[in-house]
């Protein structure tokens, strides 16, 4: 078994060093580190780990600029990474980051972080302990910010 981490230099936090921070405290799952210069190389490096380097699963670390032309690069990309889920019959964990979540760097930074280290433990989850997802179903969790909760029980 096996992780793929494909990051971009384009981000301004370096999201593959907190991906596998993250993933080295919770689980001794090996991993494949990719980094391509921005998110729209991200679905051909979840491909290639996926294939190539023989990844069970992979985590997309992307990072996405506050204008217009920056959110149709992000749709480019989601577009791209569902396409190689469906190529290849495994996830791919999109965590993206967009510029425009937060006021302020520092909260910024709080909420990479927080997403990150997040959707590393449901990507372990999905992998090894697919039951404690389905406990959550319907909770209203949140990566990167709190959860909101369930509407109803």
């Amino acid at each position: 078994m096996k992780i793929g981490i494909a990051d971009t230099t384009f981000s301004r936090v370096n999201m593959g060093k907190i991906a596998i921070d993250e993933l080295r405290k919770i689980s001794s799952i090996p991993y494949e580190r990719y980094t391509v210069p921005g998110i729209k190389d991200l679905p051909i490096a979840a491909k290639k780990l996926l294939e190539e380097k023989g990844c069970d699963l992979v985590i997309t670390l992307g990072w996405v600029g506050g204008t217009q032309k920056d959110m149709f690069s992000y749709i480019v990309l989601s577009m791209g990474l569902v396409m190689v889920q469906l190529m290849t019959n495994k996830h791919v964990i999109d965590v993206t980051i967009h510029e425009d979540e937060a006021e302020d760097e520092k909260t910024l930074m709080m909420v990479a972080e927080n997403r990150v280290r997040e959707h590393v433990r449901n990507a372990v989850d999905l992998l090894v302990n697919p039951k404690r997802l389905q406990k959550l179903a319907g909770t209203g969790q949140r990566q990167g910010y709190p959860d909101v909760g369930p509407i109803w029980k």
